[in-house]
């Protein structure tokens, strides 16, 4: 006979029974549901027949009531319908996401942009490939620290001399401005070129070097240009680039050697093709993202000469030194302001004592036309087919160049561009002593240039000039007989030197890629008349080139 513990013991153990299948169930439910939520289409029939078949023995066994039993399947069928909407939803959103993720919302960009974007990522492109089939020849490494690049240009010109000018011959006797003119009145066509090539070396990642040959007269600083004539025979070809440059930080630049022009500056003072002996080192920290400053000192060897007892005559050098500032803003337009000091020693001439020689290496290697000048054996009266011309005053230039370049019409730019120039070194007194002539002080310059248009033109060799670039040009300048070395001042307004105003008229225009045609037209006359005849020089002067780098 069961008594009252027993029964009550056979009750909690029939409780804890029904428990652990109930258990089991929700198990079973919770379990088939993730797999159902993991979308297994098999797994979910497994969960129907296993939850019919646990409830079904749980009615049968007595645990649950039929009632109850449809409570639980609705419930769990319920449950299972909201995590599978739950997950669809989900999934749907992660989808969404990795959808956004990959894609890219593109505004719109110009049609200049997108060329340089794809030249630049062409750039990068063939340099990897060029490194890689290195690589694969087995070429040697340092040949990927080597860049070539040249240009060719192909010249028409036109020299147009003025009706009144003096002949040649009267003008190379006037003593106060002696030059070597060979021409004054008969008007002149030729064809002409200009071939240079030159590579560029990467040492390290702060030293690098270059070196680049150029057609072109030897003797003259100033132009390469080479005359097309058979009778030339063979061109000349000239060593006018080869130097080292550091760059140890990102303000500072050493360099060394024959190098380009190291500072800012127009053709007023030096030609563009002007290259400079000597050693040069640039400073330019930036102050702010808007401003920032550049100076640069520099000392280059103009003509070396071994003096003796025989030769007194001294070295003759360029010290030079340059600061400005400059400001830029949001749109990349800019404005730059610059003073400069140039101390041009010992280019003036001295007379030589009466019987002697002492000083005829003060005459320049190389003028072009326009300084005072005097004969240095006038004075002692040496004798016949001796006479020897050089400078008649010292010269210290003081310098201030400014620009304005706006980039309003990106890609045009508008760039206003004003250049004036004093030489100090003029000392009348100093002057007359060495020469025995009350020669006048003439010793200003300036110049006022407007460019409007793409400026490729005017930039490094590594910059490509795109098709349909355009730029036009227009200028004026005035430039004083002893305001600037006459040898050194642009070679092709008034086919070189001083003396001279007039105007300048441009233009540039890409036909393709890096192939550009261009025209100049200047036109000027000469500031002070002859001395010997009163008359003036004019001289016009028409450039047509074809031009091509690479």
């Amino acid at each position: 006979m069961l008594n009252h513990d027993s029964l009550q013991f056979k009750g909690h153990a029939k409780l804890k029974r029904t428990h652990a299948l109930v258990l089991a169930t929700l198990v079973s439910i919770g379990t088939h549901v993730n797999l159902a939520h993991a979308d297994e289409r098999e797994s979910l029939e497994q969960l129907r027949a296993t939850t019919n078949n646990l409830i079904e023995l749980l009615v049968q066994e007595g645990v649950l009531n039929k009632d109850k039993a449809d409570a639980i399947v609705k419930k769990a069928s319920q449950d299972a319908a909201n995590q599978m909407k739950k997950a669809q939803t989900e999934k749907a959103l992660e989808e969404n996401t990795v959808q956004d993720e990959k894609s890219v919302r593109v505004q719109y960009v110009p049609e200049h942009i997108k060329k340089e974007m794809r030249e630049e990522i062409k750039k990068e492109v063939m340099a990897k490939l060029n490194y890689k089939a290195g690589e694969r020849l087995g070429l040697p490494s340092w040949l990927d620290r080597i860049s070539f690049y040249g240009d060719m240009r192909l010249r028409f010109e036109n020299n147009a001399f003025g009706d009144g000018n003096a002949p040649a011959g009267l003008h190379n006797v006037d003593s106060d401005r002696y030059s070597d003119i060979k021409n004054t009145t008969e008007d002149r066509n030729r064809l002409r070129l200009r071939g240079r090539l030159g590579a560029d070396v990467k040492v390290n990642d702060w030293l690098t070097g270059g070196l680049r040959v150029t057609t072109g007269q030897l003797t003259s600083p100033v132009s390469p240009n080479q005359t097309q004539e058979v009778s030339e025979g063979k061109y000349s070809i000239g060593l006018d680039r080869a130097f080292l440059k550091a760059t140890p930080t990102d303000w500072l630049t050493l360099q060394g050697g024959r190098i380009a022009n190291p500072f800012f500056y127009t053709d007023m003072l030096f030609d563009p093709d002007l290259a400079f002996d000597g050693v040069a080192a640039t400073f330019s920290p930036k102050i702010n993202d808007s401003w920032s400053s550049f100076t640069t000192v520099g000392a280059f060897p103009i003509d070396e000469i071994e003096s003796s007892d025989t030769n007194k005559a001294k070295d003759k050098w360029l010290y030079s030194l340059q600061t400005g500032i400059k400001w830029q803003s949001t749109n990349k337009s800019s404005v730059r302001l610059a003073a400069a000091y140039h101390d041009f020693r010992n280019v003036e001439g001295r007379p030589n004592p009466t019987g002697s020689n002492f000083y005829d290496a003060t005459v320049p290697a190389f003028r072009q036309k326009g300084n005072n000048t005097f004969e240095i054996n006038d004075l002692n009266n040496v004798g016949a087919g001796t006479s020897l011309y050089a400078l008649a005053s010292k010269f210290e230039l003081v310098n201030i160049t400014g620009q304005i370049d706006l980039l309003t019409f990106d890609p045009v730019h508008v760039t206003l561009t004003g250049d004036y120039v004093k030489n100090i070194g003029f000392n009348h007194d100093e002057v007359l002593k060495r020469t025995g002539k009350n020669n006048a002080e003439e010793t200003d310059g300036y110049q006022l240039r407007l460019d409007v248009g793409m400026n490729s033109f005017n930039g490094p060799a590594s910059v490509d000039i795109k098709p349909k670039d355009w730029q036009v040009s227009m200028g004026y300048k005035r430039l004083e007989a002893d305001a600037v070395l006459d040898g050194f001042t642009d070679s092709d307004f008034h086919l070189g030197g001083t003396d001279a105003e007039g105007w300048l008229l441009a233009a540039n225009y890409a036909i393709d890629k890096n192939a550009w045609l261009s025209a100049r037209y200047f036109s000027s006359d000469a500031i002070t008349s002859n001395s010997m005849t009163g008359l003036d020089l004019s001289i016009d002067v028409f450039l047509l080139d074809f031009n091509a780098k690479f």
